[in-house]
């Protein structure tokens, strides 16, 4: 397997694209908040070991953007599926959509959670979802985002936050634009960079984001 090349913005540990500093920021949502933050509230629930976490390799956060308060109870069971527990999200009205509810739940578990969970999201209508997973020995991290309009786009994300595009993904680009050139079609390389990058749903779902500052996280540990 070829070894990802990280897309890095002109200084050390910071990039240029929104999507790369919006990880960053996830990871603080389960991190940098202390016992005396007044603005997030977060609750443990502990394994069956009784240890918050044991067992578990990786950990991430959900973010439920838009959802309507009719699916609001079927995306609660939808997780329970995945993590194997009781999943209680505490929605809030979302200021960005009117008439819509948003969620915010930090869950632990086995690499690859976020992927099962964006699995299990992605068939509800008008969902706006992002699923994260920290990277964890031996493993990258993730980052899902969905959008009703576009669809879901999955990134690498390395343990410094920078997206990480593959090798092949490079090639596979490179030989489309070979082929424009013969065929003397339109080719934008900053459009493809920027779909690369997931540019696209960072520009959607960033109201939402904002949206959510401040709002209540939750910690769900995986079962098993």
């Amino acid at each position: 397997m070829t070894a990802p090349l990280a897309v890095r913005g002109a200084e050390e540990g910071c990039c240029s694209c929104d999507c790369c500093c919006y990880s960053d920021a996830t990871s603080g949502l389960h991190e940098g908040a202390g016992e005396g933050d007044s603005q997030q509230r977060r609750t443990v629930v502990t394994t069956h070991s009784g240890v918050a976490g044991a067992g578990s390799a990786a950990r991430g956060v959900i973010f439920v953007h838009t959802c309507s308060k009719a699916m609001s109870a079927h995306v609660s069971w939808a997780l329970e599926r995945v993590l194997g527990r009781p999943v209680t999200l505490e929605f809030t009205p979302q200021p960005a959509l009117d008439g819509s509810l948003r969620a915010e739940l930090s869950w632990t578990g086995a690499p690859g959670t976020a992927a099962r969970l964006a699995t299990e999201l992605r068939p509800f209508p008008g969902l706006r979802f992002e699923v994260t997973e920290d990277p964890s020995p031996g493993n990258d991290g993730e980052r899902y985002s969905c959008t009703p309009d576009l669809g879901i786009f999955r990134a690498t994300i390395a343990s410094n936050g920078d997206i990480m595009v593959g090798e092949e993904q490079l090639r596979e680009m490179l030989g489309r634009a070979t082929a424009a050139s013969i065929l003397a079609e339109e080719f934008d390389l900053e459009v493809e960079l920027e779909l690369l990058m997931g540019r696209p749903w960072d520009d959607e779902l960033e109201p939402f984001r904002h949206a959510g500052d401040g709002a209540p996280v939750r910690w769900l540990n995986q079962v098993g």
